[in-house]
C-alpha cells in the first residue's frame, strides 16, 4: 500500500489500547539520512477554543503503529501521565473558599 503524508494527514488515530480517540495525524518526524519515517505527530486538544494554548502533543514512534487504513490509524501507545500539580495558595485561591 502506498500512503502519501497529505493522504496521512486526512486519517484519524486511534489507540487501540483504551479506544481513545487521539485526533488527526498532524506531522510526520523523518530520518533525512534514510528518508525513513520515525514518528507520527499528533497535535493536543485546543484549551477553550485555543485561547488558553493546548495539552501537549502525542509523538507515537514508528513501531507503535499496529494498522493503516483506509481511513483510520490504529496504534498501541502510553499515553504518558502528567503529574497532579499543587493547588495553589494565594490571594485568589482565598477568595474562593
Amino acid at each position: 500500500m502506498v500512503c502519501r503524508v497529505t493522504d496521512l494527514r486526512q486519517k484519524e488515530v486511534v489507540n487501540v489500547r483504551d479506544g481513545v480517540r487521539l485526533g488527526y495525524v498532524d506531522d510526520v518526524e523523518f530520518e533525512v539520512a534514510t528518508g525513513q519515517i520515525i514518528a507520527i505527530i499528533v497535535y493536543g486538544q485546543s484549551r477553550f477554543f485555543g485561547i488558553f494554548g493546548r495539552c501537549e502533543d502525542y509523538i507515537i514512534p514508528w513501531c507503535d503503529i499496529e494498522k493503516i487504513g483506509g481511513d483510520i490509524v490504529l496504534v498501541c501507545y502510553d499515553i504518558p501521565q502528567r503529574p497532579i500539580q499543587p493547588k495553589r495558595s494565594g490571594f485568589f485561591a482565598s477568595l474562593f473558599k
